[in-house]
């Protein structure tokens, strides 16, 4: 599908690049912000797999960032930032370090190994592939490191639906404020607007939804027991901002889950928000959260409604 508008692609300076195996249902999406970004990083979920997360935050030596990569494959999955390590290596891109530039790229994968051959991971040629399709458009629903998410796994993966990649943009004042989101979360989406759910676990007697709010909430018990689960955002402006004002933003963006996917961080998701200050203009913190949470709202919201009009099975 093509880019939407309000993208986050809308914000200046801000490139996104997928690459995946359509056969394997996995794959990996690389933000790139020209010229790096200031970063700020927020962890919710139980069960994070991350890298290069503790560098970005404030008091660290690093001051900007070179990239992010989101990727399926779990942990394995990890190893798909080497390839987005070469690519900008290979252009100089980096902490200067004397001897080369060393790109500093945070990474945050989903665990996408279910129902198909889980020795097949992103890697680093595909993490390089990813890298040099970067470009000012966003392909969204089932691409990149959404291509085999999957939402709404609480009574197991038969009564799931499709989750993927969604993305949004909106203005706070004078700057941009824009979000690109993994879903792949155990529990349902729903509209915040009208509280419906969207996406998610389907009743064992296939006539609704299961409701995984209140099945909780009434003492149900999983059958799901590993941590297979986890919701992704990166959040953009083009705001001058701190390291502490960015981790704020971070901070804020995740009420963005929480509104959107009931219920969020749980134990078995590993929810993580890196959030990018790339541009020079002045704004409030205040402003820039509370935005950055409606965008990431809404992003979950596209992801999962463009996932599930696909024809492609799960």
């Amino acid at each position: 599908m093509a880019s939407p508008p309000n993208s986050i692609c809308d914000v200046p300076g801000i490139l996104v690049g997928h690459a995946q195996n359509d056969a394997a249902k996995t794959g990996c999406t690389v933000i790139f912000p020209e010229g790096g970004a200031v970063a700020g990083v927020d962890v919710r979920g139980s069960a994070p797999g991350t890298r290069e997360l503790e560098a970005i935050k404030p008091v660290r030596l690093v001051s900007k960032i070179d990239a992010v990569l989101f990727s399926g494959g779990s942990a394995f999955g990890l190893a798909a930032a080497d390839g987005v390590q070469q690519y900008l290596e290979e252009r100089g891109i980096g902490f200067d370090a004397g001897v080369t530039h060393v790109p500093i790229v945070p990474t945050a994968v989903i665990f996408d190994l279910h129902d198909r051959d889980h020795t097949i991971r992103p890697d680093k040629e595909m993490g390089y592939a990813a890298a040099a399709n970067a470009a000012r458009s966003v392909v969204e629903g089932r691409a990149g490191a959404g291509r085999g998410a999957t939402v709404g796994k609480l009574l197991g993966r038969e009564f799931c639906m499709k989750g993927g990649i969604g993305t949004a943009c909106e203005m706070a004042g004078a700057v941009h404020v824009g979000a690109l989101v993994v879903v792949n979360a155990v529990g349902d989406i729903v509209d915040p607007e009208t509280g419906a759910i969207i996406a998610g676990a389907r009743s064992r007697d296939g006539l609704g939804f299961l409701n995984c709010s209140d099945f909780a909430r009434h003492g149900g018990r999983s059958p799901f027991s590993a941590p297979a689960n986890t919701t992704l955002a990166a959040v953009a402006t083009d705001a001058a901002l701190t390291k502490e004002e960015i981790t704020k933003v971070a901070q804020m963006a995740q009420d963005g889950l929480a509104r959107a996917i009931r219920p969020a961080h749980t134990p078995f998701d590993g929810d993580v928000v890196i959030a990018l200050a790339v541009g020079t203009l002045a704004a409030d913190v205040l402003t820039v959260g509370a935005v950055a949470a409606e965008v990431v709202a809404t992003a979950i919201v596209r992801a999962v409604r463009v996932a599930n009009s696909l024809v492609q099975p799960l």
